[in-house]
């Protein structure tokens, strides 16, 4: 009687041994309410991190893209400046051939009616109207010669122009895309500067709860 009566407390302190165990065993498996606030804290932080290396990166790039403009348009403007240049000097050329093609003609008009009063007074096979012949035909052909550097140099001012407005274009261009990365650059920043307050907020956090679960 004895015997079965000991065997039947073994039996029954096993039994609560056991459930003790596994009362302790579930309380292991079931975070505390302080553990799972210092868990989600290192995922915040981790978030944070990934958050603050990518703004960080965005904004890096927006400065390289803000470098690369000013490049860009100070290029442009010494190309636009360049063609201005070319443009006053295309129209300095064009009034100088204007002003020989308008003398060479004045001439002509002139050897014209020189060459009429000395076949009139010399007839046409005189040696004054031979040299007048002469005088004309040399002044035809400067006035010629003339009349297509007129012609040239138009070509060079339209061009010019044409240049000179493509990159006026392109300065336009540029400094749109400058205010643009501009834009971007200081809203990347503001993430960054967000980013960090978030970050030291998280960290804040976790300290508390460390010292809340101790």
């Amino acid at each position: 009687m004895n015997a079965e009566l000991m065997v039947r407390r073994g039996v029954l302190a096993i039994a609560f041994a056991g459930l003790l165990a596994g009362g302790a065993f579930a309380q292991s498996q079931d975070p505390t309410p302080q553990q799972q606030d210092i868990k989600n804290d290192k995922k915040d932080i981790r978030n944070d991190k990934k958050d603050l290396a990518k703004d960080r990166a965005d904004r890096n790039a927006d400065q390289r893209d803000i470098n690369q403009d000013k490049r860009d348009l100070n290029k442009d403007r010494a190309d636009r400046n360049a063609d201005q240049k070319d443009i006053n000097h295309d129209r300095a050329d064009l009034n100088k051939d204007r002003v020989d093609r308008n003398k060479d003609q004045r001439d002509i008009n002139h050897d014209k009616n020189q060459l009429a009063r000395d076949d009139q007074k010399y007839g046409a096979n005189s040696a004054q109207a031979q040299a007048d012949r002469k005088d004309l035909h040399a002044d035809r052909v400067d006035r010629n010669k003339d009349q297509r550097d007129i012609n040239h140099d138009r070509k060079d001012l339209n061009k010019d122009r044409a240049d000179r407005n493509a990159d006026q274009r392109d300065i336009n261009h540029d400094k749109k895309d400058l205010a643009k990365d501009r834009k971007d650059r200081n809203k990347d920043q503001k993430d960054i500067n967000k980013d960090k307050k978030d970050l030291h907020k998280d960290r804040k956090d976790l300290r508390q709860d460390r010292k809340g679960h101790k």
